[in-house]
C-alpha cells in the first residue's frame, strides 16, 4: 500500500501558496535521510512556478527549533515533508509553528487534528480496509509477492478554522469550498 506522501509534495505546495500568496519563499522542514525525494519533488515545483523555498534540514529533534529560528523573517509559510523525525515530533512542530505565526501545511492529518492549519494526504483509512483484503488473499493462499502495491483514490484537504482565527488569516472561498473537512 503507498499513501503517495512524495508524490503529492507539490499539491501541498500549490495548496499552500494558494492560502499564502505572493513571492514570499516558503519554508521547507525535511530530513535527508528520508525524505530527500520529496524534497527534490518540491525544489522542482517551487522552480517550475517561480515560488522560492528556504530549505530547513532537519537530523534530530535537536535541530527543529533551530530550523523555526532560521526561518523567522525569512518565510511566509511552511511545508513539512512527512517523515519519522517531524511525524515524531509533530506536537511540538505545530506548537512552534504557531508560536512563530507561520501557516503550516502537512502531510498527515493528525498535525491537523492536533493544532496543525492544513494538510493533504491520502485518506489513511481506506489504505487499512484494503489491507483487510490483502490479508484475506493471503490466509486464502495468495503469495504476498503476487498482489500488486495498490496506489490511494481518496486524498483529503483538510483545515483547522480555529487555527486560521488564531492566526488572523482569511481562507480563500475556493480553498475552504475544496476541503473535505473544516476542523473548528
Amino acid at each position: 500500500m503507498s499513501l503517495q506522501l512524495t508524490e503529492t509534495t507539490a499539491k501541498r505546495l500549490e495548496l499552500l501558496k494558494e492560502l499564502v500568496p505572493g513571492d514570499a519563499p516558503v519554508a521547507v522542514i525535511w530530513d535527508p535521510r528520508s525524505g530527500p525525494w520529496s524534497w527534490r519533488v518540491a525544489e522542482t515545483a517551487a522552480r517550475e512556478r517561480g515560488w522560492k523555498l528556504v530549505s530547513l534540514e532537519i537530523r534530530d529533534a535537536g535541530e527543529i527549533e533551530g530550523a523555526f529560528k532560521a526561518a523567522t523573517g525569512r518565510a511566509r509559510a511552511l511545508l513539512v515533508i512527512p517523515s519519522v523525525l517531524p511525524d515524531t515530533h509533530a506536537r511540538r512542530i505545530v506548537d512552534l509553528a504557531a508560536k512563530r505565526r507561520l501557516p503550516a501545511m502537512y502531510g498527515l492529518r493528525f498535525y491537523v487534528e492536533g493544532g496543525g492549519l492544513l494538510c493533504y494526504s491520502a485518506d489513511l483509512i481506506e489504505p487499512w480496509r484494503r489491507a483487510a483484503v490483502f490479508v484475506d488473499k493471503i490466509f486464502k493462499g495468495v503469495k504476498a509477492a503476487d498482489l500488486p502495491i495498490e496506489q490511494p483514490t481518496k486524498f483529503e484537504l483538510v483545515i483547522n478554522v480555529k487555527t486560521a482565527k488564531a492566526l488572523e488569516l482569511t481562507i480563500p472561498q475556493a480553498l475552504l469550498q475544496r476541503a473535505d473537512q473544516l476542523i473548528q
